[in-house]
């Protein structure tokens, strides 16, 4: 994978995937915390181009039918979710909409963070990879767990234990398709302790390569 060349002045860039319940947005909160640090999450931008009025919604609905709607317009996305999981060629064709929608927000979101003095952009997504958003960052950080550790984490937020293993089942193969592109491996299986200590020397030794001092 050929990713975009580091500019003058231009932040680190970190791309964070992984498997779902094995941390992701626990990792991206952590380097969030530290000074001009700015966190994108692409499932956020995903929820906002599926809002009412949004050209994707209108894709979504031509796609998967009205009965995904609430009635005030706005999209149901426990009905969506669990229709796409359980169908992959469905979840296919959601990722068609919705990616070409997101891309755009977040590079403009990724500028705005640069013109106002951002260290470092962290994007976070779930298709880091396959949606070509990995060739923009500097550094793919991949965010796995033990598979008891993530099961034992979606039943404890609550899922079913059908929907869990739905959800998990359908992120099979996940790791080993972005483990190639992978500049690091953050696992999260041990104490938060351990792994915040972890996040906190990876992000030093990135800031480090980019020729920038690590910052308390």
């Amino acid at each position: 994978m050929t990713r975009e060349p580091t500019g003058p002045g231009r932040p680190l860039r970190i791309g964070i995937t992984g498997p779902i319940g094995c941390g992701k947005s626990t990792v991206a909160a952590w380097l969030g915390e530290r000074p001009r640090v700015v966190v994108i999450d692409a499932d956020v931008v995903a929820r906002e181009v599926l809002e009412p009025g949004e050209p994707a919604l209108d894709g979504v609905v031509a796609r998967f039918g009205s009965d995904l709607l609430r009635a005030d317009g706005s999209l149901d996305r426990s009905v969506l979710g669990r229709l796409v999981f359980a169908d992959p060629a469905a979840l296919v064709d959601l990722e068609a909409i919705v990616h070409p929608a997101v891309r755009p927000r977040i590079l403009a979101a990724m500028d705005l963070a640069a013109e106002d003095g951002a260290e470092a952009v962290v994007v976070e997504a779930i298709r880091l990879v396959e949606g070509g958003l990995a060739a923009l960052c500097d550094e793919v950080w991949l965010v796995t767990c033990d598979p008891a550790v993530q099961r034992e984490r979606l039943l404890g937020r609550g899922s079913a234990e059908a929907d869990a293993e739905q959800r998990i089942a359908a992120q099979a193969g996940l790791t080993e398709r972005v483990a190639p592109a992978a500049t690091r491996t953050i696992d999260t299986s041990g104490s938060e302790a351990a792994t915040r200590a972890a996040v906190e020397r990876a992000l030093d030794e990135a800031l480090g390569a980019m020729g920038d001092p690590p910052r308390a």
